[in-house]
């Protein structure tokens, strides 16, 4: 039985429809992502699932005894009231504690009495229930998940009320991955961490016994933990299987399929019309008349919808001029704060050439916004220097959008320092999603996303051949990432890009700069790597082995020979047959996919023709084909599993 299912849910808000007709199920064990733009319903989707909301039309049914964990955008001011962050996770283990109590009192008990053969048996009995559910572990339980999400010890005393918004969020995420509920339902849980915390929270996912439905606007992180997506987009929701980036191919192919059978539905269309307006007054007014009362029934009840696109941001940073070749160079710099002298790391001498992409990552705290800051010139190095080539050009975008003016609106902010006309500029912010009277918005009241399209706006009006970009895709959705990774990707200038979104950095950046703890270091300094390569050479080379890490290892069993169901002997593959395998399985099940997207346009097409023999052969053939799907797909999730 699934953990929950839902029947024919809907909601709006006011006169706005935002689901409906939405039907799901979630499995126990389920590694689910829920997609979709800004606005689409996903976070009251989630609330509707888990019962903090109620639908408008339609039902949801969950397991009996079934335990939920929901870790929301932004954790409720009364989490952890009273409490440090060390007895908040503690609160888990309250069961634990009590019987840590009771075995404490039977010691003092079998002290004062230590013939009692009966206390020496209740502590045995009581020692053995606390060492199998975890009672010698669950202190370093605790300290694994908080440091994994990036608390220091010096914070486990500290008031929960007294952290800060985005750590109490990694307080709630730590208490539930501690609690380990049978469905947890997270939305947006890599909003507050940095990249080393996330690909911790990977692993640690991964391995989790329970179900997962996770809202995300981290495409690698989407790839790494879930096996099937939800996109909910126009009211409605479809499933995908696989991970991301599975999802992504599988609705381009979905997409281009529905198009063409469109396409073929348009095509019958004009010709039944012209048929009918040929022929209606004519000798064959009858056989027009019975076509047309065809069409009338085709158009109401079976005929395709035109695909639909969401408005998308239409970015473009179009030519720029040629800088020099040698664009940044560095020598001997040292990278801190002249206010108290204290050298936050000292930079490798880099020769950043015309072209190149270079993607500076790191934990939070570690100071790339201060060496762009110093890049820039609003901040002087402690030592050495940075030197710009000839004819360069910068445009900054920075993380907090701190050269927006929060008193002027959206309009003003795009017409400072440009020769555009207002009609113009309004034209201009219509690309950037911004219509109506959106332009005459105080930048104040703008949402983190909206800021972030206004800055990108500014930056493509100013011409600059070298972009320094502080997390760019912060509080944009997928569709807005994707716009702005392709126009980076075909951008002629030259990029350097602070981000914590690793899915840009793996197709955009040509060369890594790792900034994290130097080694063996207690006085907090750090140091940076260059790597001249890609993203995933990159995490091929780190530390010898291939990252994200996987799972701490399990303890290895010799391979042996199974019995498959006909009896025959199944020898176990080898992971690069089975990785083969699996690649090959995943390209007939789109092939497949698409294949029954066809069918079922071209079904729809001989129905509404009366070609009864044409209908009979292609229902035959869909009939097979999602046979042949059902198979691949068990062959799929064995492999999977076994992987």
């Amino acid at each position: 039985m699934a953990v929950i299912n839902a029947q024919n849910i809907s909601r709006a808000y006011g006169p706005e429809d935002i689901f409906e007709g939405v039907s799901v199920s979630i499995p126990h064990g389920a590694r689910i992502g829920l997609v979709g733009p800004n606005g689409a319903g996903k976070t009251s989707l989630l609330r509707i699932l888990i019962g903090l909301e109620a639908p408008d039309t339609g039902t949801v049914t969950m397991a009996k005894s079934t335990r939920l964990g929901f870790l929301p955008q932004r954790t409720e001011e009364g989490f952890g009231a009273g409490r440090t962050l060390w007895e908040q996770m503690l609160s888990v283990f309250s069961d634990l504690l009590a019987q840590e109590t009771r075995l404490h009192d039977l010691a003092d008990a079998i002290a004062a009495y230590p013939d009692d053969a009966g206390l020496l048996e209740q502590y045995g009995s009581a020692q053995a229930r606390f060492e199998r559910e975890g009672g010698y572990t669950y202190a370093n339980r605790i300290e694994q998940v908080l440091t994994g999400l990036g608390f220091e010890p010096g914070d486990y005393q500290r008031p929960v009320t007294q952290l800060s918004g985005g750590q109490r969020t990694r307080a709630l995420l730590a208490h539930l991955l501690l609690e380990a509920p049978d469905l947890l339902l997270l939305d947006e849980p890599t909003n507050h961490l940095d990249i080393q915390a996330i690909e911790w929270l990977e692993n640690w996912l991964r391995d989790y016994p329970g179900a997962l439905l996770i809202v995300s606007h981290d495409r690698y992180f989407l790839d790494r933990v879930v096996t099937h997506i939800w996109e909910l987009i126009f009211g409605q929701l479809e499933e995908y299987r696989g991970n991301f980036s599975h999802y992504a191919q599988q609705r381009e192919e979905r997409h281009t399929a529905l198009l063409r059978a469109y396409e073929r539905q348009q095509e019958f269309i004009a010709k039944e019309e012209d048929y009918i307006r040929r022929n209606i007054a004519g000798q064959n007014t009858r056989q027009a008349q019975g076509r047309r009362k065809r069409l009338e029934r085709f158009l109401k009840d079976e005929a395709i919808l035109a695909p639909r696109h969401h408005a998308r941001m239409h970015l473009a940073l179009g030519s720029v001029e040629r800088s020099g070749d040698e664009v940044i160079r560095t020598r001997d710099l040292v990278i801190g704060y002249h206010d108290d002298r204290v050298p936050l790391f000292t930079v490798p001498d880099i020769t950043l050439y015309r072209g190149e992409r270079a993607a500076l990552i790191g934990p939070n705290g570690a100071g790339k916004t201060t060496f762009m800051k110093t890049l820039l010139g609003q901040l002087a190095p402690l030592g050495g220097t940075a030197k710009l080539g000839s004819a360069v050009e910068i445009g900054y975008f920075a993380q907090a959008h701190e050269g927006l003016h929060d008193t002027k609106t959206v309009l003003d902010e795009i017409m400072e320092g440009t020769q555009l006309l207002p009609a113009e500029a309004r034209d201009y912010l219509g690309k950037y999603l911004f219509s109506g009277d959106d332009v005459y918005k105080p930048i104040s009241t703008l949402s983190g996303g909206e800021r972030g399209r206004v800055a990108l706006a500014r930056l493509a009006l100013s011409g600059a051949n070298l972009l320094l970009l502080d997390e760019p895709t912060n509080h944009l959705d997928i569709a807005s990432q994707e716009v702005l990774e392709t126009v980076l990707a075909e951008f002629t200038g030259t990029i350097i890009l602070i981000t914590h979104d690793r899915y840009l950095v793996r197709n955009l950046a040509t060369q890594i700069w790792d900034l994290h703890p130097a080694r063996g270091e207690k006085n907090g300094k750090n140091e940076m790597i260059v790597f001249a390569g890609p993203y995933e050479e990159y995490l091929s080379s780190r530390d010898g082995r291939t990252a994200p890490p996987p799972p701490p290892a399990k303890k290895p069993q010799p391979a042996r020979a199974t019995t498959a169901p006909s009896g025959t002997l199944r020898v176990p593959m080898s992971k690069f047959e089975r990785g083969k395998r699996l690649a090959q399985v995943e390209e007939q099940i789109a092939r497949l996919e698409v294949e029954i997207v066809n069918l079922s346009g071209a079904l729809e097409e001989a129905s509404a023709a009366g070609q009864v023999e044409r209908v009979t052969e292609l229902g035959a053939a869909y009939t097979r084909t999602e046979a042949d799907l059902e198979a691949l797909m068990l062959q799929w999730e064995e492999l999977l599993v076994s992987d």
